[in-house]
């Protein structure tokens, strides 16, 4: 046998599976996991989830020919192993870098990645798409969409499993489950019926049985009818997955996702299946590495770590993150008032809802992965007298858009988005980056749109949420809060009114959220070089405090916005069209923010300087209006 160390280092690609045993391909696994967890040590990175697929995806590698045949994953970040298995190995030390491996599937960075993924629930209906694709073409290969446990509760998974059915396509989904287990029972008679209804012979006898029944004058179709029922009443009582056999697909399994061989029979006899199949496989997140498996949450998605302990390397004397400032709030809030309740989809850790779950068990509602359904079931609470705080990223908030305008704005309900993660968010790139939310909200009637220059002034904007009477969307980024209680006194949100923290004749600084230090930084380097600045904390996107705007704009010449949502739509068109509408056409007007292009993955630090929103940048960017 090959040494395992020298296994991996020759597999350059799936081809190289092909002649491995499978206890090759059991050690290949063990060395896997080990590469693994000493990368993402040190690059940060999905641990957790990539850790528990490592023998489904050798095995699906070792029976399936990519790039002729097509995997789609779903998310996409459990795909380390199969970026491992497709070459990729080398580049993982640039794992989530600026220029480096991304940490999903990218067309444009291999052949074997055929469809980029980000967003969950999405696997099956482009799998179809891609399936249904090759028909129509006349072309022969197989198509897999491997989705979780946690994707499948998605409404739109469900939606592709239907039409799936409906299609009677050549098609395979695969269910990595690392949540539910099976006794040993149900385990072996569920492996018994498998085999018995997958195995070619079956088939054979069961056409050869209906084709004699069908045969005998006058009863033979009621005989087969009545046979029929009575395999499918068997079926309700002894299979598993009736479920997806009575949406159209063959149900194989439970099956060990951490048994090679036991994997690769099952997949070999799916592909030779006619219609959709749906393989159910059993695997444990974080396998192989104690602390994962003890914490998958915290391993989901972590930084650079100490693989000893189990402990993320943190800065120190950080402060408090938004996430954090925010859900130490609501709790506080909630002790005042019992009608607030909180929602979270599947991301209670990630949006700082814990300690609100364990304070308020009752008042807590975690949907699952339904962005869809938290947003009009807020709605429903709202509309009976309650006050929900939806805590969303900003990326997953844009699967809810429809529910925001019709069940939401359209009544005109206290509905608060708590929109974490906006602007860019660094490693996980197009698919997370929150730049759009401004823009998709604003031409919404009767939402308003805040965000705060720092955690105190997050805090308030809270408080004011509480007391109206419609939606509200309060965005705030990823990260350590900032503090300005040094330089500012006034945290009054509730006049409705933007805060000037700097006079300056020579450029009018315009900045909402995060980009408020950023202004703020640049107008003191600024100074040193006789340039002098107003800067302006934004506070309200929507509706723009447009007296302070305009009586502070008309003092300057020279008006630069900042923002890190998409230009178009954004804060600073807001902004323009204020400045226009009292025809103060004489100014020069710069607006700043992300352009108009999918941002790719990166350090946000790094990300803000390569498009010039750093402090260095707007400088920049200042210098050449005044030249000008």
């Amino acid at each position: 046998m090959k040494s395992v160390r020298d296994l991996l280092s020759k597999i350059k690609s799936p081809k190289d599976l092909k002649n491995a045993t499978d206890e090759e391909l059991k050690y290949l696994a063990d060395d896997i996991r080990k590469f693994l967890i000493e990368s993402v040590s040190k690059t940060g990175g999905h641990l957790a989830s990539n850790l528990g697929v490592v023998e489904l995806s050798l095995a699906i590698h070792s029976v399936f020919n990519t790039p002729k045949d097509r995997i789609v994953w779903d998310v996409g970040h459990q795909a380390y192993v199969h970026k491992i298995i497709t070459g990729r190995r080398h580049l993982f030390p640039t794992l989530r870098k600026h220029k480096g491996l991304s940490g999903f599937p990218k067309r444009c960075e291999s052949e074997h990645d055929c469809f980029e993924t980000g967003h969950s629930s999405t696997s099956i209906s482009a799998g179809l798409g891609i399936a249904k694709a090759r028909d129509l073409k006349g072309e022969k290969y197989s198509v897999l969409s491997i989705i979780g446990d946690g994707a499948l509760t998605g409404g739109m998974a469900f939606e592709a499993l239907n039409h799936a059915g409906h299609t009677n396509a050549d098609f395979i989904v695969i269910l990595n489950d690392n949540e539910m287990s099976i006794s040993q029972n149900v385990g072996g008679l569920s492996k018994y019926l498998n085999r018995l209804r997958t195995d070619p012979k079956y088939f054979k006898v069961k056409g050869d049985v209906e084709s004699l029944l069908n045969k005998i004058p006058a009863v033979g179709k009621a005989m087969y009818k009545t046979a029929g029922k009575a395999k499918d009443s068997l079926k309700y009582f002894l299979v598993p997955g009736v479920m997806f056999e009575e949406l159209g697909f063959t149900y194989l399994g439970p099956v060990n996702g951490h048994d090679i061989k036991e994997l690769k029979v099952v997949l070999k006899r799916a592909k030779n299946i006619k219609g959709p199949v749906f393989i159910h496989v059993i695997t444990k997140k974080g396998k192989g590495y104690t602390y994962a498996e003890k914490n998958p949450d915290k391993f989901h998605g972590i930084g650079p770590f100490s693989i000893e302990s189990g402990q993320v390397m943190k800065k120190k004397n950080a402060r408090p993150g938004y996430s954090s400032v925010f859900g130490n709030a609501l709790v506080n809030l909630a002790k005042e008032d019992s009608s607030l309740v909180a929602i979270s989809a599947a991301m209670p850790s990630g949006t700082g809802l814990n300690e609100f779950a364990a304070t308020y068990p009752s008042r807590f509602f975690d949907v699952g992965i339904a962005e869809q359904h938290a947003v009009t079931f807020a709605a429903g609470l709202a509309s009976n007298g309650l006050k929900p705080f939806f805590a969303v990223y900003s990326t997953f908030l844009q699967r809810g858009y429809d529910q925001v305008v019709h069940d939401v704005c359209l009544q005109n309900l206290p509905v608060v988005f708590c929109i974490d993660r906006s602007g860019l968010v660094g490693n996980d790139g197009e698919t997370h980056h929150g730049v759009f939310d401004i823009s998709f909200l604003m031409h919404i009637p009767n939402i308003q749109i805040l965000a705060p220059k720092d955690g105190a002034e997050l805090v308030e904007m809270l408080k004011y949420a509480v007391s109206l009477k419609g939606p509200v969307a309060i965005r705030y980024p990823r990260g350590e809060s900032d503090d300005f209680t040094s330089i500012s006194n006034n945290y009054n949100i509730t006049d409705m009114k933007a805060e000037v923290l700097t006079k300056g004749k020579d450029v009018c600084f315009i900045a909402f959220g995060k980009m408020v230090r950023t202004a703020y930084e640049a107008t003191k380097r600024l100074q040193e070089v006789g340039i002098h600045c107003t800067v302006i904390n934004g506070r309200f996107a929507k509706p723009l405090d447009e007296e302070t705007i305009i009586s502070e704009c008309l003092k300057c010449k020279n008006i630069v916005t900042l923002e890190d949502n998409v230009i178009k739509g954004g804060f600073g068109s807001q902004v323009l069209s204020l400045i226009h509408k009292n025809k103060l056409y004489d100014k020069n007007i710069k607006i700043l923010g992300i352009p108009d292009q999918f941002i790719e993955h990166g350090n946000t630090d790094e990300l803000m300087k390569v498009y010039h929103l750093d402090i260095e940048g707007v400088i920049a960017h200042v210098k050449e209006m005044i030249n000008r």
